[in-house]
């Protein structure tokens, strides 16, 4: 469950503020950053089944996710 929802929120978080941060024109940046979303999504699911502690599987995705969503929410909207 952490694999899926977690890995899909840590993924979303991240792609958001990639696509705040990129340093390119608002529609150029969301399609890189939805480009760049699967491979986080990919590579955070992978490594979730990689590992064999839950409690770092789910440290490291929720936090990912929380501190990329609370960052992007901070950062707020591109001008």
């Amino acid at each position: 469950m952490t694999a899926l929802a977690g890995g899909y929120a840590a993924a979303a978080g991240l792609a958001t503020l990639s696509a705040r941060l990129l340093p390119i024109a608002r529609a150029e940046a969301t399609g890189w950053a939805m480009i760049l979303s699967f491979l986080f999504y990919a590579a955070i699911a992978l490594w979730c089944f990689h590992e064999r502690r839950l409690l770092r599987v789910a440290g490291f995705v929720w936090g990912a996710a929380a501190l990329s969503i609370g960052a992007a929410m901070l950062l707020g909207v591109r001008p």
